[in-house]
């Protein structure tokens, strides 16, 4: 799909760049979703961590962390990483939670 401005923009050398714009209102976006899934691990995993009871409940917990993982490296992935290892270092996502994503 092509994005053109008006063509009423088009050509004056003093028009505002529509797609400039664009493009920096997608990039907030993309930074905003990442945070915001980024949160989304950091909460999952410390319920995890904090977790002391049964083992169905522990089941429960560590697929929602699953999730949050998944959803934040495809985040990750869109913004141009690729590399997770250092994600993974930095927040201790366990081995149990990696496994569910076939990470290792």
């Amino acid at each position: 799909m092509t994005l053109r401005p008006p063509s009423r923009f088009s050509g004056s050398g003093n028009a505002p760049d529509f797609l400039g714009l664009l493009d920096h209102e997608i990039a907030a976006e993309k930074a905003s979703a990442l945070g915001r899934a980024g949160e989304r691990v950091e909460r999952t995993l410390a319920r995890l961590r904090a977790h002391d009871a049964d083992a169905s409940a522990r089941l429960t917990l560590l697929k929602e962390a699953a999730e949050a993982v998944y959803a934040y490296f495809i985040q990750r992935e869109l913004c141009g990483m690729r590399r997770h290892h250092d994600v993974i270092r930095e927040c201790q996502i366990p081995n149990e939670v990696l496994v569910r994503l076939g990470a290792k």
